[in-house]
């Protein structure tokens, strides 16, 4: 049977949007592949790292396992799972913070959100406070932990700017001991976990922060580079989860 002209203007509608979300969906796919688009800090702006991690475009994304150690929030047998490595002075990584936190709360037992350091040589307070962090974990554990590093993001003017004197500070706000966590920082017990997870960052393929790698029920490890928007991340988990 022939359609009229309504019909077959409707149709046309019809078919354009579809073509028109198939299309966009993909455009956020290559973005969030290759890095285009989302702001972040990278190797180039840290010459010291640039030398370190000089790994080609299709370098393999290998990571530590995920184990108990591992900061986390959400279900640990979620389907899907975003590493992020971040640099607690990195301004970039301070935008990010709050889009990730909306998206993975929004997925609840869908969505787990690992957290692992990544400070850069051009942030070297981002050194001590990552280990500050690991102390603030130690003493008050996964909520601790998470804590500190939101409050942390909160007050930093970020770009190396926040005086470390006021670590303590931040310590006591969230709860802890003031005189334990001084003790467990200054005692440097901590660097070495840091600089595994720089380590692993490195492995994982990540040339600037803030680096996530996002994992799909089937396996697949995505790499998205630089701060992208909560829009963006809900974008992709509804399309691998739906």
């Amino acid at each position: 049977m022939s359609l009229s002209t309504k019909q077959s203007f409707l149709a046309g509608i019809g078919a354009a949007l579809v073509a028109f979300f198939v299309i966009g969906f993909f455009v956020l796919l290559v973005m969030m592949l290759t890095g285009d688009g989302p702001r972040g800090t990278t190797a180039a702006q840290d010459p010291a790292f640039a030398a370190e991690a000089n790994v080609p475009q299709d370098f393999p994304i290998n990571f530590a396992p995920i184990t108990d150690a591992d900061w986390m929030r959400g279900n640990p047998d979620a389907d899907i799972t975003i590493i992020e490595y971040s640099d607690l002075e990195c301004p970039y990584c301070k935008t990010f913070h709050p889009e990730i936190s909306k998206a993975v709360s929004e997925y609840g037992d869908d969505v787990r959100w690992v957290y692992r350091h990544f400070p850069l040589s051009i942030h070297p307070k981002a050194t001590t406070e990552a280990e500050a962090a690991e102390c603030a974990g130690e003493l008050g554990g996964n909520d601790g932990f998470w804590a500190f590093i939101e409050r942390l993001f909160e007050i930093t003017p970020a770009n190396n700017g926040f005086n470390l004197d006021e670590l303590p500070d931040v310590a006591e706000y969230i709860g802890l001991d003031r005189a334990d966590f001084t003790s467990c920082l200054e005692s440097g017990r901590n660097a070495e976990k840091v600089q595994q997870h720089i380590n692993d960052a490195i492995s994982a393929g990540g040339q600037g922060t803030p680096y996530s790698v996002i994992v799909t029920p089937d396996g697949e490890k995505i790499p998205v580079n630089g701060a992208v928007s909560y829009a963006q991340l809900k974008s992709f988990f509804d399309s691998v989860l739906n």
